[in-house]
């Protein structure tokens, strides 16, 4: 009876760590900076719920590990690598993208489109 709780607990231990080691292995690969449906499907289903859950367990793990870390003097790097690193990849990583960080597309087609309303708008003003 003993020896099948320890082996369950193992087994839920290797799914744990298969589970926090995916998201390193996703992240390696190569870049797709324009994605197709397909991988934004799921990264809405599956990645993002497992990013969401991995923040919220890195922040509670934070929160247990702060006294011990902040007698060895490395909170930063603790909270960069539970809480600040998963969710990078959970909230900042455009939909489908691989790699986290800020496109700025919208700001640049933003951009544009003011710059040609001006334009029109002068253009107008010419005539």
């Amino acid at each position: 009876m003993l020896a099948q709780i320890l082996q369950v607990k193992r087994q839920i231990g290797l799914v744990l760590v298969a589970l926090m080691l995916a998201p390193s292995v996703f992240a390696q690969s190569s870049i797709d900076e324009k994605p197709n449906a397909f991988a934004m499907a799921g990264d809405l289903v599956v990645a993002r719920p497992i990013g969401l859950v991995m923040t919220a367990v890195g922040g509670a793990a934070f929160i247990v590990s702060l006294p011990f870390t902040a007698l060895a003097g490395s909170v930063s790097e603790s909270a960069e690598s539970l809480v600040l690193g998963p969710g990078r990849e959970t909230f900042v990583r455009c939909l489908g993208c691989r790699v986290s960080g800020y496109s700025y597309k919208d700001v640049e087609r933003r951009r544009a489109r003011k710059a040609e309303e001006t334009e029109q708008a002068a253009a107008e003003l010419e005539q």
